[in-house]
């Protein structure tokens, strides 16, 4: 709205008027208001729940402090999913299609984030929205930002290629002139960092029919990556400041890359493909980055309120849906790893747990809990019988959620570095 004020009066000799076509000003103003709107209203929005008695239900399962939680207002997604809206419809370019795309998935994943907490709290229990709807949620926006990237003219990208330089002979990053449609994305390890969907299908002697297959792939995998990441967000939603934390931390390395991805030259120095437009996604980063911080004013531990589902979802989708918007989505793996491994946890430990009780008739485990952040949580004092005790002793969940923390700034820096290793 003020973006589209400024765009109005761009001609005029209003002060500080050409302020608002910097993207690093959008994107500082963004999340400076992101935050403010977290601090602020959120506890507004605390009190509100709190009135509501909307606390969050929670089992015992012998770990410390755990039942202390009990009653704490959840829901608090509403907070984060607030913060991000405000400043992306004031200060973003409404007309951009990879801003239409981010407020699209964020009202989407959080609509479905909403009906499964107050599912959970109308009936007082933790199963919430039974699993396929989430996942026909999931698939529905997989095939909405898949789709459009396909159909949408609006979405083009430059190929990078490396090329010596006639006269010095080194090798320089140049960007093709004409922009192309084609279901690219960015992978390490290889030569200008590319990987085309349609090399999948160029068997196919028909052209036409191969680009077709290979956008049906692109689509396939989007609607993968956005299932894996929001369910990985959720499972890692279990501890103050958690997911919040490595959200944020996500967050900010794809930033970093819809900035230099949405810029000619700066693309140049990742190798990577040059998006025009991308970059209006920096402004909404620096909304999500804001929102998380503020959030975290009230989220770290001890928690005045979780997330919930309305939050981890939400955040799931965003990440996935931003990756892929700037063709980083096979990076995800490795960025997004402590989701992944939080999902890999519980899918061991329940198909372990499965194997031993049909073969041995009687059920084992792998970790002392799962999702994994919970087996740090736990003694290894051989009331559980698993396969990893250690450690013997319990870790403060201060002090996991801050471990996860470094680990996750790790993976975003390796992500980096896979870019420049080939």
């Amino acid at each position: 709205m003020i973006y589209a004020l400024f765009n109005y009066l761009k001609d005029t000799d209003f002060p500080g008027i050409h302020l608002m076509s910097y993207i690093t000003f959008r994107a500082g103003m963004s999340f400076a208001l992101a935050m403010v709107i977290a601090l602020i209203f959120g506890r507004d929005i605390i009190r509100r729940l709190q009135k509501m008695q909307v606390g969050e239900v929670v089992r015992n399962l012998g770990l410390e402090g755990q039942m202390s939680k009990t009653g704490t207002p959840t829901m608090g997604g509403v907070i984060i999913i607030l913060s991000i809206l405000v400043p992306c419809l004031l200060l973003g370019n409404l007309s951009n299609i990879y801003m239409i795309l981010m407020l699209v998935a964020t009202v989407w994943m959080g609509s479905i984030g909403f009906l499964d907490d107050y599912r959970k709290l109308k009936y007082h229990n933790k199963d919430g929205l039974k699993g396929k709807y989430k996942v026909i949620g999931q698939v529905g926006l997989g095939l909405i930002v898949g789709l459009t990237m396909w159909l949408s003219p609006d979405i083009v990208m430059s190929e990078n290629m490396e090329v010596e330089n006639a006269v010095s002979h080194e090798t320089e990053i140049v960007h093709s002139v004409n922009t192309v449609k084609s279901p690219q994305t960015t992978i390490p390890f290889v030569k200008n960092n590319n990987f085309n969907y349609e090399w999948l299908t160029g068997w196919i002697d028909n052209p036409y029919t191969a680009d077709i297959l290979g956008w049906l792939v692109f689509v396939l995998v989007v609607i993968i990556v956005v299932a894996a990441v929001s369910n990985g967000a959720n499972l890692t939603d279990g501890l103050d400041g958690l997911c919040a934390g490595t959200s944020a931390i996500i967050g900010v390395a794809l930033a970093i890359m819809a900035y230099l991805g949405g810029n000619v030259i700066y693309s140049g120095y990742l190798n990577i493909m040059y998006i025009p437009g991308s970059e209006e996604l920096v402004v909404y980063a620096a909304a999500f980055i804001g929102a998380l911080v503020g959030f975290l004013w009230y989220n770290a531990f001890p928690a005045q309120v979780f997330m919930g589902d309305t939050g981890s979802l939400t955040l799931g989708g965003i990440l996935a849906v931003f990756a892929i918007l700037i063709r980083k989505e096979l990076l995800i793996p490795l960025l997004c790893l402590i989701f992944f491994i939080e999902d890999l946890s519980v899918i061991l430990q329940v198909g372990y747990f499965k194997f031993t009780k049909k073969k041995h008739g009687e059920g084992r485990r792998i970790f002392k809990m799962t999702p994994l952040h919970h087996h740090f949580q736990k003694a290894g004092d051989g009331s559980v019988k698993c396969l990893l005790n250690y450690p013997k002793a319990p870790i403060p969940e201060s002090k996991i959620v801050v471990r996860f923390w470094i680990v996750g700034i790790l993976l975003a820096a390796l992500t980096f570095v896979t870019l420049k290793i080939r």
